[in-house]
């Protein structure tokens, strides 16, 4: 486990009940990630990184950024296909603070992603474009990590691309589904995406199994 690294997503006050963005039940996933950091040696993880958007005001994800354009819109900006958000997670703002009860002091890294104006990052190792780095494979691999679990927010988006860039990087990838929430929207996608996850080579696992 000493190669192994726990990758908490997005744990922010915007994603959380009564945020921006926020994601059903999201808060629900802090305790027991609490109770995970808290168990003997960290449960054996040689490093815990906490990654957090943290996007300029007129961002491109942002439906108001678009003139005649809504939130859940879909459009294409510098040949890139983008969803449109509401406003959320701006740079210094408390919608994009951590959530206060996440132990957040445990976290060895803290990664911002998505503070370029007009590039968007759901994953946690690459913004949208697909090869922009955000840093955080270097650093993994400097620390000689090789193993990665996934949590947090949102399991079918931002998760589930962290999850994809990991495998395609060569990390033995699991997502400790317990502590994720998904947006789910519509019904049934969150399962569509675990289960592409699943035939690519992610394991789909409990925090259960590592306390």
């Amino acid at each position: 486990m000493s190669a192994s690294a726990l990758i908490l997503i997005d744990i922010q006050n915007d994603f959380c009940p009564e945020g921006a963005l926020a994601v059903t039940d999201g808060d629900a996933i802090v305790p027991p990630i609490n109770r995970l950091l808290d168990s003997p040696g960290r449960s054996g993880f040689g490093k815990v990184v906490a990654t957090a958007d943290w996007h300029p005001l007129g961002h491109v994800s942002f439906a108001s950024t678009h003139e005649g354009k809504k939130v859940y819109d879909r459009i294409e900006t510098n040949g890139i296909a983008q969803n449109l958000w509401p406003d959320h997670c701006v740079a210094g703002t408390t919608g994009a603070d951590f959530h206060p009860a996440l132990d957040i002091d445990r976290a060895d890294l803290i990664l911002r992603k998505g503070t370029s104006l007009h590039l968007d990052s759901y994953s946690a190792f690459f913004e949208n474009d697909g090869k922009t780095p955000t840093g955080l494979h270097g650093y993994l691999q400097t620390c000689g990590i090789d193993t990665v679990f996934l949590s947090g927010l949102a399991l079918d988006w931002c998760v589930f691309f962290s999850a994809l860039d990991a495998l395609a990087l060569g990390y033995k990838t699991t997502i400790l589904q317990d502590l994720c929430r998904p947006v789910d929207q519509p019904a049934g996608f969150s399962d569509k995406r675990i289960g592409e996850l699943r035939t690519k080579g992610v394991l789909v696992s409990s925090s259960e199994s590592l306390i």
